[in-house]
């Protein structure tokens, strides 16, 4: 029988009054907001289409005015090169359309015999002629059942012949509405183009708070909707124009019509492809004398659609993620509702525009919830929703996404234990008991799966030397499961024991001959009674074991050097990671501290005499390297950072940001040295990808780094110094006193600060990182956005 907490009180949380006011205020903004779109149409559907072109063409306007042209000069230029390329195209299309009008009636005898033809295969016998017969006489019979009616009486209104002056007005306004429409688009084109910042300053005071976060958000929001308009004019017209020429080639007449059109309705998301296809597929239907023009014609937009939508797009868009499709199909429905067609061609524009303002700016991050593909929930919490939905299979299926290389260690690492973290959390205060038995029994299902996919790499006959114990309940023991698997993997074997109470009996009922080490998992938030009491029991039955103490949800205090020797414990850990690292050296400290030759990159020799070829190591650019160092430090907001790079035998500190302590060259270059079996950077070398460590002192590789507790530093993070061919020199590293973390955006910064670096080394221009992988959609992407 499973153990449980003492405990089974479940919170009931009122509704808060004040929720419900705010829902209600949010409703009647909306509906006022709907309202306004609305009433507006013919001022705000001009000015929306003005500011999306004007993203679109303000990079052009800048490059014109970065090459010395006034920004007002600039602004006519663009417009004027924009109006004449539209009005070409648009006389090219207007004859294309004054051709296939004239030539249309001379199909009709082409139509004729195809729908005859067609008639006759649907006519001819077939295996339902006895149904149609039955209908028919069917249809026969009640009509012949149905009583004659009186034709009713035509009555045709004949309207009396207006004014010459109103005739020409209606003949007029149809025309001259365009033309007004189109005239205040150009003059807030102009406006929006001609603007150096202030409608930007606006909205950072209407944004208010932080200033540096409004800005970020604002100048974020501006270059992805700017690429984005650029990216889906490239990617339409790379399928209107091969869509033109292979009708053309085909011999499908109005073949610029067409392929203008497919450019254009392409920004209607779904529908728009399907209704470019329609107009080329049935002119080639009236025109050919065969079937053999129409089938050209479908294989022709059948292969222009697979290369826009797996290479261009791609290619283009790369790993970005954009609107979800039911976003996208919402978004259509709304914009069409409110401005009709204008509305249909603006609605995935408008919509991403949305989407890139909700993910710059906090206040409006219920738009990127709303309509982004990324999840909104993360990994841990979409496995623990699903076991509480009592889905275990799904579990399964987005564990088994996530899992990347094969490295089930790190899933437990970064998720395992956060989905357990999130079920002794909710235990006492939302789950019901039903919740407890669908997690439980959904994480045995689980764990069973990752067992069975990936077996411990454990060779026939080895005994286990690691016992791993819950400590107080079921949860502690699902963690020490995790454990045990992941040691098995690391060539560890292990075996777990069931928790229970604390007891002489249940301590002597363990069965831990053999066993050296005893690993206890606690999930607990105050587990120091606990464990002294369960390390006294042990220390007393089984005084030589050694004994680990993992705690999933340790508070701060108790990680300090003299708590662990209090508690009774030899160590404590904190990830599965550490714990894996900690009992290996525990186990074979000797083999665990030798470094492995595997560990050299492959390009050894190269990378050395890449580095030679610099002459970096004679000092000639310490007082750059050393700016560097102290711009990076400051930027991170460090305690200090430094630039080293890595010869055959020893690392060179050649900048730093602050006078570090250390063996230095006695030549004159004032460096200090490293030996390649205590180096810093060798980690960030060999694997040539960033290095993150949040914590030195639960990190084995670093904990008793010399260096580290020579400089007092609890944080490291190394980014490669990578030439343009691929060789690493060296890092860039940041030391802080205190244990943190670098978010997603940090990091990019540090990569794109190293690759300064080695600009500053190899005297060549600077390459740019590649941008890191976002995360996966949750949904299939049907409209992606620049990253």
């Amino acid at each position: 029988m499973r153990g449980t907490q003492p405990g089974d009180a479940t919170q009931h949380v009122a509704a808060d009054p004040s929720d419900i006011v705010r829902i209600a205020a949010w409703l009647v903004v909306v509906s006022i907001i709907v309202a306004a779109l609305y009433l507006g149409q013919n001022v705000l559907t001009p000015l929306a289409i003005a500011f999306l072109i004007g993203f679109a063409l303000k990079p052009l306007v800048t490059w014109l005015t970065r090459r010395g042209l006034p920004r007002p000069v600039s602004v006519i230029v663009v417009i004027l090169t924009l109006a004449m390329a539209l009005t070409a195209f648009g006389f090219l299309v207007a004859s294309q359309l004054a051709t296939l009008s004239a030539q249309l009636p001379s199909y009709q005898t082409t139509i004729r015999e195809k729908v005859r033809d067609v008639g006759a295969s649907i006519r001819a016998p077939g295996m339902f002629d006895g149904v149609m017969r039955t209908v028919d006489s069917v249809q026969q019979e009640v009509e012949t059942d149905q009583p004659e009616e009186v034709p009713p009486l035509r009555v045709q209104t004949v309207e009396s012949e207006g004014r010459p002056l109103e005739t020409a007005l209606e003949w007029l306004t149809p025309a001259l509405e365009p033309l007004a429409t189109a005239g205040i688009v150009i003059v807030f084109l102009f406006l929006v183009l001609l603007d150096r910042g202030d409608m930007r300053d606006r909205l950072i005071r209407l944004l208010g708070g932080n200033l540096h976060q409004s800005t970020d958000a604002l100048e974020d929001a501006a270059k992805r909707i700017s690429k984005y308009l650029l990216m889906q004019v490239i990617v339409n017209v790379s399928y209107g124009v091969p869509m033109a020429l292979g009708l053309w080639f085909i011999g499908v007449p109005g073949w610029l019509l067409w392929g203008a059109l497919a450019a254009v309705l392409r920004f209607i998301p779904y529908l728009g492809p399907l209704l470019s296809s329609v107009f080329p597929l049935a002119l080639a239907f009236a025109v050919g004398d065969g079937w053999q023009m129409v089938i050209w014609t479908l294989a022709l937009i059948l292969f222009l659609e697979l290369i826009s939508n797996n290479v261009v797009e791609p290619l283009l868009y790369g790993t970005s993620t954009g609107l979800s499709a039911m976003s996208l199909i919402a978004a259509a429905t709304f914009w069409t509702a409110l401005w009709g067609p204008i509305g249909l061609i603006l609605s995935t524009p408008l919509t991403v525009c949305l989407l890139v303002l909700g993910r710059g700016n906090p206040q409006l991050g219920f738009l990127d919830t709303l309509l982004g593909s990324t999840p909104v929930l993360d990994v841990p919490t979409r496995i623990y929703q699903r076991l509480i939905a009592d889905k275990p299979e799904d579990a399964i299926e987005i564990v088994d996404d996530t899992i990347e290389d094969d490295d089930v260690v790190e899933f437990y690492n970064d998720h395992g234990i956060e989905v357990l973290r999130k079920v002794s959390e909710d235990y006492l205060s939302n789950a019901r008991p039903e919740h407890r038995q669908r997690v439980f029994n959904g994480m045995d299902a689980l764990l069973d799966d990752l067992k069975e996919e990936y077996p411990p790499a454990i060779a026939p006959g080895d005994a286990p030397r690691i016992a791993c114990i819950g400590g107080r309940w079921e949860i502690d023991s699902l963690a020490c499961e995790m454990l045990v698997h992941a040691l098995g993997l690391a060539g560890l074997p292990a075996v777990q024991r069931r928790e229970g109470v604390v007891s002489t009996r249940y301590v002597n009922n363990l069965d831990l001959d053999g066993i050296d080490i005893i690993c206890l998992s606690y999930f607990s938030r105050e587990p120091a009674l606990s464990i002294k009491a369960f390390c006294r029991r042990l220390r007393n039955r089984w005084p030589d074991k050694r004994i680990v103490v993992a705690l999933w949800n340790a508070p701060p205090a108790i990680l300090e050097p003299g708590a662990i020797a209090s508690l009774g414990a030899d160590e404590i850990v904190t990830t599965v990671q550490e714990a894996v690292l900690r009992i290996q050296r525990m186990i074979a400290p000797e083999k665990a501290l030798a470094r492995p030759v595997s560990d050299l990159p492959e390009n050894e020799a190269a990378r050395v005499q890449a580095l030679m070829e610099t002459h970096i190591l004679d000092g000639h650019a310490r007082e750059d390297l050393n700016a560097l160092a102290k711009r990076a430090a400051a930027v991170f907001d460090v305690k200090f950072a430094v630039i080293s790079v890595m010869s055959a035998a020893e690392e060179y500190v050649i900048g730093q940001s602050i006078d570090l302590a250390g063996t230095k060259t006695d030549d004159g270059t004032d460096m200090i040295i490293l030996q390649r079996d205590q180096a810093l950077c060798d980690h960030a070398v060999a694997e040539g990808d960033l290095l993150v460590v949040s914590d030195t002192r639960r990190d084995p590789r670093f904990a008793d780094h010399p260096a580290l507790r020579l400089w007092g530093t609890s944080f490291y993070a190394a980014a490669p110094l990578k030439t343009a061919d691929g060789v690493v020199l060296g890092a860039l590293s940041l030391f802080d006193a205190k244990p943190r973390k670098l978010s997603e955006e940090e990091l990019t910064l540090l990569e794109s600060m190293a690759a300064d670096v080695v600009s500053a080394i190899t005297g060549e221009e600077a390459v740019e990182p590649e941008p890191r992988e976002p995360e996966k959609p949750s949904t299939a992407v049907a409209q992606p956005v620049p990253d």
